[in-house]
């Protein structure tokens, strides 16, 4: 019997996906619950699982955009598979350091150059092409015989060499030596690189989402940023005194996230504007507490959710956090992860940003900036002394947030920081 693989429903308002990869081969044998193909929308990558054993049957290839519902390929639970799996072992690396074991004596003898080329790096092959060189009759020192780039260089060093009946450099009319550099001498001789080649590659779903829904930010909000810095001493202090304690009890790490998304729920709860958005010509104001976390992927920036955070301890807080890396790492986002926020916090700081204007997630109408921890002086009861300090930066829309109102949100998200045991006694 036939069963249609279809493209299924991934959330609300999506109505196509694009076929990331298969993970199975057309006429390959699948089971149940195996993973056939992953599929790329605007907001996330899900993962397409086999519903019944049998042959699959692909009938859309992958990078191909289909619409919701469509059929992308059938299993046959009565046909004979005319394909295999490869085995992981035997799967070829792409980007690998290590090379296969060979024997000494392999290593030791002229053969080895035969099927040089095919181990060439790329610098090595480029300098070789551009200067006609045969690769394989030359000698390597590098490992198993390989050639590297000094080898090759020599190789041009010597053939641009003057020779015995070459005169010598002449001293010019002003008496400045020229140079003996003959004009044809490869630029790699001194220390340039030519332009390399190019590569295009097609957007992914999501980066294009992304592309969009940035680019309608700043055409849509009338954005504008302010800033403040963070004492973090005393939020420094209170992680190292009882982050193992806090691992031990609860299994995840006490980061600043946590303290600065209950920070964030107390100035939204004093500044309830920064927490609702423009729907027309209507504030809708929000009164639940859903706070997205920025976390980047290989596709690209997205942000998981975590609902009614003003309900939970700093300790829920980071295990959701936790949740959302792990999830984020293996592509198992889902849609609802995504959805539903109501403000933003973004952490450039773990990259090393010092300052940085960050941009509104439409309908959101405020994102606070994390940014790198650093010793700075500052002044402290008229005295200069060194403390880790950060700024933090709050991007708003200046259409419905003023001012005043921006400053005293930010202001209070620094209050709560310096003086973490009075934000976590609620007082």
């Amino acid at each position: 019997m036939k069963y249609d693989v279809k493209v299924p429903a991934v959330g609300e308002s999506i109505t196509e996906a694009t076929i990331g990869s298969w993970m199975k081969k057309n006429g390959e044998a699948v089971k149940r619950n195996d993973v056939l193909m992953s599929l790329e929308t605007d907001k996330a990558t899900v993962e397409v699982v086999a519903e019944y054993d049998g042959v699959l049957f692909i009938s859309a290839e992958a990078g191909k955009i289909v619409p919701i519902g469509s059929v992308v390929a059938q299993i046959d639970s009565e046909a004979k598979a005319t394909t295999t799996s490869t085995p992981a072992a035997s799967t070829t690396p792409t980007t690998s350091t290590v090379s296969a074991p060979t024997s000494k004596s392999a290593s030791a003898t002229k053969e080895i150059h035969s099927d040089l080329k095919n181990h060439l790096s790329p610098a090595v092959q480029r300098i070789a092409s551009e200067r006609g060189l045969d690769a394989s009759s030359l000698s390597g020192s590098g490992r198993d015989g390989r050639l590297t780039k000094s080898d090759v260089m020599n190789v041009v060093a010597q053939t641009a060499a003057p020779s015995p009946t070459t005169p010598a450099p002449t001293t010019s009319p002003a008496g400045k030596k020229e140079s003996s550099v003959p004009p044809t001498v490869d630029m790699t001789l001194r220390g340039l690189s030519k332009q390399g080649d190019q590569k295009r590659v097609p957007m992914t779903t999501i980066r294009k989402r992304i592309a969009e829904r940035l680019l309608q930010s700043q055409q849509t909000t009338a954005t504008l940023t302010t800033f403040n810095e963070i004492d973090m001493s005393k939020i420094t202090e209170l992680r190292n005194k009882y982050k193992d304690k806090f691992k031990e009890k609860y299994g995840v790490s006490l980061g600043f996230m946590g303290i600065f998304v209950k920070a964030t729920v107390e100035a939204l709860q004093a500044s309830p504007a920064v927490n609702a958005f423009l729907e027309g010509s209507e504030i809708v104001y929000n009164n639940y507490y859903n706070i997205g976390v920025a976390v980047s992927t290989e596709k690209g920036l997205i942000v998981p959710v975590i609902r009614d955070a003003d309900l939970m301890t700093v300790a829920q807080i980071e295990a959701a956090i936790r949740t959302f890396a792990l999830k984020a790492r293996d592509g198992k986002i889902s849609i609802d992860d995504l959805s539903g926020g109501t403000f933003t916090i973004s952490n450039g700081g773990v990259f090393g940003s010092l300052m940085s204007t960050p941009i509104l997630n439409p309908p959101q109408s405020g994102i606070l900036g994390m940014h790198k921890v650093e010793d700075r002086p500052v002044a402290v009861n008229g005295k200069v002394e060194i403390r880790p300090m950060m700024y933090a930066a709050l991007s708003y829309d200046h259409r419905m947030i003023d001012g005043k109102e921006a400053v005293s949100f930010l202001v209070k998200i620094k209050e709560g920081v310096e003086d973490p045991e009075r934000l976590l006694l609620g007082i």
